[in-house]
């Protein structure tokens, strides 16, 4: 692993990838554990918010897209379109999505692995914003007027 994999976050990106696969092999494996219609609709509509939030957050970002928290050096602080909603649309709609995906194919491994996405998220999150206050001056002015996950929130 070279230092520039871990100098942009790359330890944050093994740690949700191998949540990530947990919440799939949860399904493949783990599959039907519960029978609730109206829990896999809760699901359906969580995916529905992740895929939202996921196209709108890549498409704001553009260029500035990356799967590391740190930010490009030549990068630019995007505060329009969903970013004016919530800082880290991405993350929530990885959450959602993980989450629903969860519920829709009924797995209590896949939830459990996919809940442990959020503290993850935050702490992510955590860290991503320190680097974003050290490069951009107007992110606290920023990170006080807009919520971090769920606007109006948190």
């Amino acid at each position: 692993m070279n230092t520039g994999f871990v100098h942009r976050g790359g330890l944050w990106v093994l740690g949700q990838s191998a949540l990530l696969c947990v919440v799939v092999g949860g399904t493949i494996y783990w599959n039907g554990q519960w029978h609730s219609v109206s829990v896999a609709f809760c699901g359906v509509g969580l995916l529905l918010v992740a895929s939202g939030c996921g196209i709108s957050g890549a498409a704001a970002l553009g260029r500035n897209l990356t799967p590391f928290p740190k930010p490009f050096a030549d990068g630019r602080l995007v505060q329009r379109g969903i970013y004016g909603l919530m800082r880290h649309p991405l993350y929530t709609s990885v959450f959602c999505g993980s989450v629903g995906w969860a519920l829709v194919w009924r797995s209590w491994p896949a939830l459990w692995a996919a809940l442990a996405l959020g503290p993850l998220f935050d702490a992510k999150a955590r860290r991503e914003e320190c680097w974003l206050r050290q490069q951009y001056r107007d992110y606290a002015d920023y990170a006080r007027r807009v919520r971090r996950f769920i606007p109006w929130i948190y």
